[in-house]
């Protein structure tokens, strides 16, 4: 069995930038980015825009490793459910490129690396909670959840919510009720985006057995619950503006334009629910949504936008004056 894996793993690396590659691929770099981009938000409204470059970088890479770290692990253990389901099957471990014990030392190096980093540049809080991340995918998520119930996604979506925790206690060293929030969002987020992806391959998590709502309650069910979380999260979005007041007028703006074509998908979907299209389409959406989004909330920290936040708070706040009055 061995010599097997040694000879498919030589067959498939003929130069050194193929092995390179493969480890990477390992990472699910796709992923990451999003991950990366909700840490960015956590940290600029942390700052207010004032950030600090070095922090910056030092606190996105240190989440790329422990991201990078947590999917090396995932891909370890789902291999064997990743060589059937057709659209893993190519993955490094399933089809033999990386062995099962290297992939475990990658990850264990990229862990270390995370907590070094973060621990050095930024602080123990901020290492802390991406090492978390970490833990809570792999044991909680992966091992315990994905397998067993039909909410692993629902909890499960705890883990990819830590990122924008770990960028704002990069700046502050603690979390507010700010920085929570931004845990919330994306928490309520993973559920429509990630039970859109099911019903699209309904049939590969069926045929591997993994209980994922689609596969164990039906579409039905699915989609009303995606509905749910739909509105759910937007709610979460606009507390942003109000009652904690860390984001303003240029947020707002950007969270309604965004939320309006998310609710006309989900609405779509839940008229239609069997079709796979529509439910591709919104998953597709979720991805541009939390991106602009997170996007909204760092130009809304910027200086510039803090004088049209303020602009627009002041003639609101002289709007609603000059009505009450009026009556």
């Amino acid at each position: 069995m061995q010599n097997l894996i040694t000879s498919t793993t030589e067959r498939h690396h003929s130069n050194i930038f193929q092995v390179f590659y493969s480890y990477y691929q390992l990472t699910k770099p796709r992923i990451i980015v999003l991950l990366l981009v909700t840490t960015a938000a956590g940290l600029f409204l942390a700052a207010k825009g004032q950030v600090n470059p070095v922090l910056l970088c030092a606190t996105l890479l240190g989440g790329w490793l422990a991201a990078a770290a947590a999917n090396t692990i995932n891909c370890l253990y789902d291999r064997d459910i990743d060589k059937i389901m057709e659209r893993t099957s190519l993955r490094p471990l399933p089809s033999g490129r990386v062995r099962p014990s290297h992939a475990l030392i990658f990850a264990g190096t990229l862990a270390t690396l995370s907590f070094v980093i973060l621990a050095t540049v930024a602080n123990l809080t901020a290492a802390f909670l991406a090492q978390s991340g970490i833990v809570f995918y792999v044991l909680i998520y992966t091992h315990w959840l994905k397998r067993h119930t039909v909410q692993n996604i629902v909890i499960g979506g705890a883990a990819g919510a830590i990122p924008p925790l770990v960028g704002w206690a990069a700046v502050t060293g603690d979390l507010s009720w700010a920085a929570w929030m931004l845990f919330l969002i994306v928490f309520l987020w993973t559920p429509p985006h990630f039970w859109a992806l099911a019903i699209y391959i309904r049939d590969e998590y069926s045929e591997v057995g993994v209980p994922m709502l689609p596969v164990v309650e039906g579409n039905e069910v699915t989609v009303k619950q995606i509905w749910l979380y739909t509105w759910l999260m937007l709610a979460s979005t606009a507390a942003l503006v109000y009652p904690l007041g860390v984001c303003g007028a240029v947020y707002a703006a950007v969270a309604v334009l965004l939320g309006i074509p998310f609710v006309r998908k989900a609405r779509q979907l839940l008229g239609d629910c069997e079709n796979r299209e529509v439910a591709r389409s919104l998953f597709k959406y979720s991805i541009l949504y939390m991106m602009l989004l997170c996007l909204g909330m760092v130009v809304d920290s910027l200086p510039w936008a803090h004088h049209i936040n303020y602009t627009v708070a002041e003639n609101l706040q002289t709007l609603l004056g000059a009505f009450s009055v009026g009556f």
